[in-house]
């Protein structure tokens, strides 16, 4: 069962949504438009929106229980994080170095993924760009997180081969992260809720049909 018969009062939540900044890149270019159609993430452009509606939000972190989940990123050291960075972005260890440094672990920027994703356009290294965007699509809708600005360089390894990205289970594997950020809403200190608000919304108009 996913609702308490018991509902606790709960701070006003800020809502850390980031569908707005998938469009900060704006569709795919022409050039790699199949290659990320290829990965069946290309609805993700455009079916994120950003909900004012908290009540209906909060209502469902109320009556959330915490036992139901947990989820946990593959740990990951800063030589392997690197080594992702150089060989499936194309930048240098010490572009790389930097950014997990700036970031204060293993992840990276979306503004930064913006800059790679240009840099790589120029460059002509369509691969390589395609990766950048998918994973900037993937840090602003399923693995959003309460940074508001970084995304986990651990999605990077699904994409090494994006002809096999569709095999990925990406929507269960999206469900649970936006499991985990509940299970941190429901705590009575929490302020925040992250995660893909667009699938919390269409899982809470479900179970109030």
């Amino acid at each position: 069962m996913f609702f308490s018969t018991s509902i606790q009062e709960h701070p006003e939540l800020k809502l850390s949504s980031h569908g707005r900044k998938v469009h900060n890149l704006g569709r795919p270019i022409p050039t790699i438009k199949d290659m990320v159609a290829g990965t069946g993430l290309s609805a993700l452009i455009a079916c994120s929106i950003d909900t004012d509606d908290q009540g209906l939000i909060s209502s469902f972190v109320e009556r959330w229980h915490r036992e139901t989940s947990s989820f946990h990123f593959q740990p990951l050291h800063t030589n392997e994080v690197v080594l992702l960075l150089v060989e499936l972005l194309m930048v240098s260890a010490e572009v790389a170095m930097a950014e997990i440094g700036q970031c204060g672990g293993p992840y990276v920027c979306l503004q930064w993924l913006r800059d790679v994703y240009h840099h790589r356009c120029q460059t002509q290294h369509w691969i390589a760009t395609a990766r950048a965007y998918v994973l900037h699509l993937l840090g602003c809708t399923l693995f959003a997180n309460k940074s508001a600005t970084h995304v986990h360089v651990v999605h990077l390894q699904a994409l090494r081969d994006l002809t096999l990205a569709r095999q990925y289970a990406w929507g269960a594997i999206g469900l649970i992260h936006m499991y985990d950020q509940l299970n941190d809403a429901s705590l009575s200190t929490s302020r925040q809720l992250a995660g893909y608000i667009t699938l919390l919304q269409v899982i809470n108009m479900y179970f109030i049909i």
